[in-house]
């Protein structure tokens, strides 16, 4: 399985675009918030299933603030991640990864890439298309769930 995974992309709809021909085919999307209404193009632009929750931009939003999520036998946390204080650090949010036993969690909010591995949980945040952070130029990601493997890339426009 191939996701295709944004977040805060703030209304940018061009950079989505952009970024969903340098992804390429993926099975489904996965948007982090800010702005949950971008899930929404996605889904009737692209025809993908997408998964999205609400950000802190999304005062008006349906999206739930968080979704565990299960494919190909892993259990994957989708949040934006202001509930859980990410900008100072993840230890709020790894305490909810571990009731939940998640083996991964995606999020957004700090507007920088991660993709780090931490006591066997993939930290994955695919920064952001309309405002990067952290020196970084607009990023997406990609998951790859097969066989009980997980393979994860952070990639410019």
């Amino acid at each position: 399985m191939r996701i295709a995974v944004f977040s805060d992309t703030h209304g940018f709809l061009h950079f989505i675009d952009n970024a969903m021909e340098i992804a390429g085919p993926v099975d489904l999307v996965f948007h982090a918030g800010d702005v949950s209404p971008d899930a929404d193009y996605i889904r009737e632009t692209y025809r993908y299933r997408v998964y999205g929750v609400s950000g802190n931009c999304d005062t008006f939003s349906d999206y739930p603030g968080e979704r565990l999520i299960k494919l190909e036998g892993k259990k994957i946390l989708l949040t934006h991640g202001h509930a859980y204080r990410v900008k100072y650090g993840y230890d709020k949010l790894l305490t909810r990864v571990k009731e939940l036993s998640a083996d991964i969690v995606v999020f957004g909010h700090t507007h920088c890439p991660e993709n780090v591995w931490a006591n066997g949980i993939l930290i994955f945040n695919p920064g952001s298309l309309a405002f990067p952070r952290c020196g970084k130029r607009p990023t997406f990601g990609i998951l790859e769930i097969n066989e009980g493997e997980i393979k994860s890339s952070i990639n410019e426009l």
